[in-house]
């Protein structure tokens, strides 16, 4: 209770400083609509030209970018913020700030990861959720609570994932303070909008698990459509597991290189 508290807390704080800055709510709002409209574009045009794409259909491929939109909302909201604030050559590791987050009775990793929040992403967020809506609307088989139940699992390990990996890269910090390691997902996270069905048996196998990110969007849609192994569910939350643990301990290990701005 005291960690929702905190939370509830810094996301009154973090609002606080945002609404400071509206004009940001605009720019916020018409990328979030550009991002929207070109990945809907894109699809529609794959689309008008062929009825199924290794299977995957237009419903499927929607949901898959749901999935995609809403997951990135997810992490734009309260998973990068807070770690992305740590890394560069204003982050707090270089200039010293994170002297201040050590100094508090709560959990390093805990302030690390849920200290910020960018709640105008609540707008993707919701775009996401619609998306969502629309595609689960034109699939051709009913949703059933299995389908749903097995969502929203492969969801939360989806984003599990995410937040493992950002943890990672936050680790990573402690040894090169100036560079914003998460350039890399970055870049590899937009190939997670696309079906992992749709890339090379190679490309497919490293997307899966060594750099996951085919694991985060594509496994949930599946979840949607019914295609959906309950091995390849089990074997996403174990991935998703053993990612947070690996990602602690490195965290962890990286902490105790911090030796404070004034030394």
């Amino acid at each position: 209770m005291r960690s929702l508290r905190l939370i509830g807390l810094f996301a009154q704080a973090s609002l606080q400083e945002e609404i400071a800055y509206r004009s940001n709510f605009f720019i916020s709002v018409l990328h979030s609509l550009l991002n929207l409209g070109t990945g809907v574009l894109g699809m529609v045009v794959l689309f008008g030209q062929v009825e199924t794409i290794n299977g995957w259909t237009f419903g499927g491929t929607l949901g898959l970018l749901g999935v995609y939109l809403t997951i990135g909302a997810l992490r734009s909201l309260f998973i990068g913020p807070s770690l992305e604030a740590l890394a560069g050559m204003d982050g707090e590791v270089w200039s010293g700030q994170f002297d201040f987050t050590l100094l508090r009775p709560v959990s390093t990793q805990f302030l690390a990861s849920f200290r910020k929040w960018r709640l105008f992403s609540l707008f993707d967020l919701v775009l996401g959720l619609g998306v969502l809506g629309i595609a689960v609307a034109r699939l051709s088989q009913t949703l059933t609570a299995a389908h749903m139940i097995a969502f929203l699992i492969a969801l939360g390990a989806g984003v599990t994932i995410v937040y493992a990996i950002l943890l990672a890269f936050a680790g990573l910090v402690f040894w090169s303070p100036g560079i914003l390691f998460t350039w890399v997902f970055d870049g590899l996270f937009q190939m997670a909008r696309y079906p992992l069905g749709l890339y090379p048996g190679w490309l497919r196998l490293v997307l899966t698990w060594v750099v996951p990110v085919g694991v985060i969007t594509t496994v949930p849609a599946e979840a949607l459509t019914g295609a959906l192994s309950g091995g390849m569910l089990a074997g996403s939350v174990g991935l998703a597991a053993v990612l947070v643990a690996v990602a602690s301990a490195l965290f962890h290990f990286g902490l105790r290189r911090y030796a404070s701005a004034s030394s």
